[in-house]
């Protein structure tokens, strides 16, 4: 079965062709990064514009490098939910005008859903059930696959995303958007003991994160800094501040893990690239005989191969649309 699915949440417009959940047979994504580089982060009414603007030529480009027109496509997927309500309108048109003129199949794919699909592609011997922790600039979950559609969360941010935190603690050591990713690559060379971040704790629910005190922490420490005229070893700091970001992750992520008695673990999301995490949940996983699944960092970003990814099992389950389908800027991954 051959999937068109479209990715338009945030600020990639981005489409693939996808056969039977599993295999990538073409994936297009057009990236807006450069121009939200000129304002720090990213501006939803010039992502939407931009979603406007690309995502006929995305599609076209995606169906050509499948070498194949729409009659060859047996459905049509498209991101939902969540996102940034304009961004998410433009795909969510786009695919049900598609559907309408077609009369393909069209099935709608929750974003966060489509990020823990993301591994489907890179391992076929990935099935539920398993412990995921997605991770990303809008979310900090850890969910139960109970199965391809039937998921619980365990645990969830009270507050910022961790790669909200990194953003942010990167934007004001002075790196540019998107911040996460360079202060990876700082940290890489730092001194990952040179500071010490609090670590954050929610005592009623220990699967939980909290990083609004952890980011609130690493500002202060720069601000004051700067404020007597002093200087901060770069490196260090992000090397010290992503430890602590990740110690929280990993943590709480096993701990629940243990607790529920799951030995297979699956990363998800935007900061499943990160290279710590990557790192650390792989040597946590050896040290206690636990199976540990990652995507290939291209498909941890946004993209259309996730979607076409989930949406086959979607289908699979009939979970399908019409004309009357509607984006959500919020939605839980519980209800898909």
């Amino acid at each position: 079965m051959k999937i068109l699915s479209i990715e338009s949440s945030c600020d990639e417009t981005a489409a693939a062709v996808i056969e039977d959940g599993r295999r990538i047979i073409s994936s297009v994504v057009a990236t807006q990064v450069e121009e939200h580089k000129l304002y720090g982060g990213v501006v939803p009414e010039i992502a939407s514009r931009r979603h406007c603007e690309s995502i006929c030529g995305v599609v076209r480009e995606t169906l050509a490098q499948a070498q194949t027109e729409l009659d060859g496509i047996d459905a049509l997927a498209v991101t939902y939910a969540p996102g940034l309500i304009g961004a998410l309108l433009v795909g969510v048109n786009f695919a049900k005008g598609l559907s309408l003129s077609t009369g393909l199949p069209l099935v709608p794919v929750h974003h966060l859903r489509g990020h823990i699909a993301s591994n489907y592609l890179c391992f076929p011997e990935l099935e539920p059930p398993f412990l995921c922790l997605v991770v990303s600039g809008g979310h900090s979950h850890i969910v139960e696959v109970k199965d391809y559609t039937d998921m619980r969360i365990i645990g969830r941010t009270r507050d910022d995303a961790a790669g909200e935190a990194f953003d942010k603690a990167a934007r004001t050591m002075g790196m540019p958007y998107p911040g996460g990713i360079h202060l990876d690559i700082a940290a890489e060379s730092g001194d990952e003991n040179a500071f010490r971040f609090p670590i954050p704790k929610v005592s009623t629910s220990p699967y939980d994160f909290s990083f609004s005190g952890l980011k609130t922490a690493v500002i202060n420490l720069i601000h004051n800094t700067r404020q007597k005229g002093g200087e901060l070893p770069v490196n260090d700091l992000a090397a010290s501040f992503r430890k602590a970001v990740v110690d929280s992750l990993t943590r709480n992520f096993f701990l629940a893990a243990d607790d529920l008695g799951y030995d297979t673990l699956v990363l998800a999301g935007g900061v499943s690239a990160n290279s710590l995490l990557r790192r650390r949940t792989l040597e946590l996983s050896k040290a206690k005989g636990k199976k540990c699944y990652f995507p290939a960092k291209e498909l941890c970003g946004d993209n259309g191969a996730m979607i076409g990814a989930q949406a086959y099992y979607e289908y699979l389950a009939g979970h399908t649309a019409d004309a009357r389908l509607n984006a959500a800027a919020t939605r839980s991954i519980e209800m898909g």
